[in-house]
C-alpha cells in the first residue's frame, strides 16, 4: 500500500474500506477461476483477473451502472488500489461495454465458489468409524430477484410483437422485389384498436378479448409475409438480434393463440417479455405482489453469511432444496447441522424423515399429538423462529442496499452473475462490520463510555443500510 503512487502527494489510509477489502479478497483463487474462461489462441490480451472481478464487485457493492462504475474507478485512487494498480491514473481503464464480458467470464456458479471459499472454513471429514456430533445451525429460505421488465399483459405484449414484426418487414422490404403496401392491414387502425383498450382503467373482458383476437390475426399475417420475404432475400439480410426476436415472437404467438382458442390464461413456459424470454411468472401470493417476474434464489445463512443453494429462472418448490443444502453443509463443515431453521413449506414428510434419521432438529411443530414436554418444544420452536429471522433481514439488505430487488442485466447468464455478486458483496460488507464489532469486544474491559458505544453501533447500522 505504501508503494502506491499518488500524483498529488500523500499516502493511502490503511483503515479505508477498499484497502481492507483488497487484503480480504482471495485473489489467487479468483485468478484460477478466471483463467478457466480464457482462450490461449483467440482474442486480444485480456484484462487481469483482479481488474475484471474487482470492477464487477465495485459495481454491485456500490449499486452503480456500468458507466458510473468506470467513472468512479477513474476518480477514486482507493478503488484503483483495490484493482491492483500501482499508481493513480485519471483515464478510464476500459470501456463500459467490457463489464458485460467480465460478468460472462464469472458465471454465477463460479461466484458462489468464491463466496464459499472466502466465508466458509472447510474442515476435513473425520474418519467413518467416528462420526462427529451435529454442530451449527442452517437457516433456509427462498426469494425472488425481479428482472427489469414492465408488468406484462397479453394485450401489451401482442402490440409489441406486432410492432416488432412490422420493423422486420421494413428491414426486409428494400432487399425484395415487392411493391405496394408492406402490411396487409392498416397500421394506424391496429394501433388505435390497441389504445382503445389500453387507455381504459377497467375495460370489459369481451372487448379485450376481441382486440386480442385482432392483434393475433395481424401478427399471423406479418409472420406469413416475413416467411415469404425471407425466401426471396435469404437469412443473411437479418441481423442476429432480429432473427432471435423473430423466433421469440413465433413461440409467443403460438402460446397466445392456444390460450385464446381454449379460453384459458395458463400455459407452460409462458413468455412475459419479448426482450427477456427466459423470465417466467412466479406466484408468490404476498400482499401487493401476487406475481413476481425474475429468478428464484434458494438461500442459506451459516454463521451470519448468506449462500445461494439453488438459482433458476423456472419456478421450483424450495422444500426440495433442504436435503441438498444439508449435504453440502456436511461436505464443507465435516458434520451435519444441529438444527435446520426454515419455515413451514420445508416441513414435508421426506424432509422430516431425512432430518430425524440424522438427528437434525427441523424447526416447527412436530406431527401428531402434543408430547409430555410440549412446553419445552414450544420454547424451542419460538427460539428457532427468532433465529430464523436473520435470513429475512439478509433478504431485505440484499434488495434494498445491493440491488437484488431489480436486476438490470438482460442476458440470463449475466443476470445470474449479477444476483450472485450482490449476495457476495453483502457478505463482504458484513465481514467489514464484524471486524469493527470485534474491536469493541476487545476493548470492553476498558469500560468505554456507554454513550460512545451506542453511537458506534448506530453508525454501523447506518453503514449497513447504505448511508455514507
Amino acid at each position: 500500500m505504501d508503494d502506491f503512487i499518488l500524483p498529488f502527494g500523500g499516502k493511502l489510509k490503511a483503515d479505508n474500506r477498499w484497502v481492507k477489502m483488497a487484503r480480504m479478497m482471495p485473489w489467487e483463487f479468483i485468478e484460477d477461476i478466471y483463467v478457466e474462461s480464457m482462450s490461449e489462441e483467440n482474442g486480444a490480451r485480456a484484462m487481469s483477473a483482479r481488474i475484471a472481478f474487482g470492477a464487477i464487485h465495485i459495481k454491485e457493492h456500490e449499486n452503480l451502472t456500468d458507466e458510473r462504475t468506470v467513472e468512479y474507478i477513474a476518480e477514486n485512487p482507493y478503488m484503483q488500489y483495490f484493482l491492483g494498480l500501482r499508481e493513480y491514473t485519471d483515464t478510464p481503464l476500459f470501456d463500459p461495454s467490457m463489464m458485460v464480458h467480465f460478468r460472462k467470464r464469472f458465471p454465477a456458479a463460479k461466484i458462489e465458489e468464491i463466496n464459499r471459499h472466502m466465508f466458509i472454513e472447510k474442515k476435513p471429514e473425520p474418519p467413518k468409524d467416528e462420526p462427529p456430533p451435529n454442530n451449527g445451525k442452517l437457516v433456509l429460505d427462498a426469494t425472488i430477484a425481479p428482472a427489469d421488465i414492465r408488468y406484462p399483459s397479453d394485450l401489451s405484449l401482442l402490440n409489441e410483437a406486432r410492432e416488432n414484426t412490422e420493423k422486420i418487414i421494413e428491414t426486409l422490404w428494400p432487399h425484395s422485389q415487392r411493391k405496394g403496401h408492406k402490411t396487409r392491414y392498416n397500421r394506424k387502425k391496429a394501433q388505435r384498436q390497441y389504445l382503445s383498450i389500453a387507455k381504459q382503467k377497467r375495460p370489459k373482458a369481451s372487448k379485450t378479448r376481441a382486440v386480442i383476437g385482432k392483434q393475433l390475426e395481424y401478427i399471423r399475417r406479418n409472420l406469413e409475409d416475413i416467411g415469404k420475404l425471407l425466401m426471396e432475400t435469404g437469412l443473411d439480410v437479418l441481423q442476429e438480434k432480429h432473427f432471435e426476436r423473430l423466433m421469440v415472437i413465433c413461440a409467443f404467438h403460438r402460446q397466445q393463440n392456444a390460450m385464446y382458442t381454449s379460453r384459458t390464461r395458463q400455459c407452460d413456459n409462458r413468455i412475459v417479455s419479448l426482450r427477456q424470454p427466459h423470465i417466467r411468472p412466479m406466484v408468490r401470493g404476498k400482499a401487493g405482489r401476487p406475481f413476481e417476474f425474475g429468478q428464484k434464489l434458494a438461500l442459506s445463512v451459516v454463521n451470519g453469511y448468506t449462500f445461494i443453494e439453488r438459482q433458476s429462472f423456472d419456478n421450483f418448490h424450495e422444500g426440495i432444496t433442504l436435503i441438498q443444502s444439508v449435504e453440502r453443509y456436511k461436505e464443507l463443515h465435516g458434520c451435519y447441522p444441529e438444527a435446520v431453521q426454515a419455515d413451514q413449506i420445508y416441513r414435508n414428510r421426506a424432509n422430516l424423515a431425512y432430518c430425524k434419521e440424522r438427528g437434525i432438529r427441523l424447526s416447527g411443530p412436530k406431527l401428531g399429538r402434543p408430547a409430555k414436554n410440549a412446553e419445552r418444544d414450544r420454547q424451542t420452536e419460538a427460539q428457532d423462529h427468532k433465529e430464523r429471522i436473520i435470513i429475512e433481514g439478509r433478504n431485505g439488505m440484499a434488495k434494498r442496499r445491493f440491488g437484488l430487488d431489480l436486476i438490470m442485466s438482460i442476458l440470463p447468464e449475466t443476470s445470474s452473475t449479477e444476483a450472485a455478486l450482490q449476495v457476495f458483496s453483502m457478505n463482504v460488507r458484513i465481514r467489514l462490520l464484524w471486524h469493527l464489532l470485534f474491536l469493541f469486544r476487545f476493548f470492553r474491559p476498558l469500560r468505554l463510555n456507554f454513550a460512545l458505544f451506542q453511537c458506534a453501533l448506530y453508525m454501523m447500522r447506518r453503514n449497513s443500510r447504505g448511508y455514507a
